[in-house]
């Protein structure tokens, strides 16, 4: 998708930074949502651009992230799935202010380029498509894997998954996984899902769909708070909702 904009509105956004205290350029840490890699890929070239501070991105799953978190790691940001923020320990390295939305998207299902898409318009449907599927892949060790496995559970069949799931590394690997014939299905946030050689067969049902949103916070101890501050407010403006809406997700 196209976004013609994002130029003229960054440099829109480096122009109201000058008016502000000129700060000089920063170097910031990020810890990012591993779902959020292709969003914030596209959007770093940009701000670094405009700003002239430098992010330095971890990308991870969100048990990897808290383990990060509350081990001492530096940090300056994060922009992660908002879990994180559940976990008492993780939260105490944040700074008291509240987080921001920064994008959220809901759950689906992809089977590679070509195959049959089965209906999974209903919760029955659903559930017959994914005990006839010889395996499915998905990431179990993350936000939206935990939440795919609760809604496993809560179509009763949490262990007839648990023999036909192919584990994967990373949330791009599940379409890598699905495309090359790994797996029939491939099961997560529907951004993520979006890759050559896979077809999306359509969202959860209605009655299972929840929607995962990345929030925004800095560090409690960072030492570059404005420029921190500055990549959020970035997260926030016409031209980053813009990319983050083409990278299938829906901003704010």
């Amino acid at each position: 998708m196209k976004t013609p904009s994002l130029t003229a509105a960054a440099s829109m956004f480096a122009a109201a930074l000058m008016l502000s205290p000129v700060a000089e350029a920063a170097e910031i840490k990020v810890i990012a949502g591993g779902s959020m890699t292709a969003s914030l890929n596209a959007l770093a070239p940009e701000f670094e651009n405009a700003t002239g501070h430098k992010l330095v991105i971890h990308f991870d799953s969100t048990p990897n992230i808290i383990a990060r978190v509350t081990s001492g790691t530096p940090f300056d940001a994060v922009v992660v799935p908002v879990d994180v923020f559940k976990d008492a320990a993780a939260k105490a390295r944040f700074a008291p202010e509240p987080t921001i939305d920064i994008a959220r998207v809901g759950y689906g299902v992809i089977v590679r380029s070509g195959a049959p898409k089965p209906d999974i318009s209903t919760s029955d449907g659903f559930k017959r498509t994914l005990l006839d599927a010889p395996s499915i892949a998905f990431l179990p060790a993350s936000a939206a894997g935990a939440y795919v496995t609760k809604v496993f559970e809560r179509l009763g069949i949490g262990d007839a998954m648990k023999a036909k799931t192919k584990v994967q590394g990373t949330p791009a690997q599940i379409p890598q996984a699905v495309a090359k014939g790994e797996a029939e299905f491939g099961v997560f946030l529907t951004n993520v899902l979006i890759a050559p050689g896979v077809e999306l067969v359509g969202p959860f049902p209605a009655d299972l769909q929840q929607e995962l949103v990345f929030a925004a916070a800095i560090a409690a101890d960072t030492k570059e708070a404005d420029a921190a501050k500055a990549l959020i407010e970035y997260l926030k403006t016409p031209a980053a909702n813009a990319v983050i809406k083409a990278k299938g997700m829906t901003p704010g």
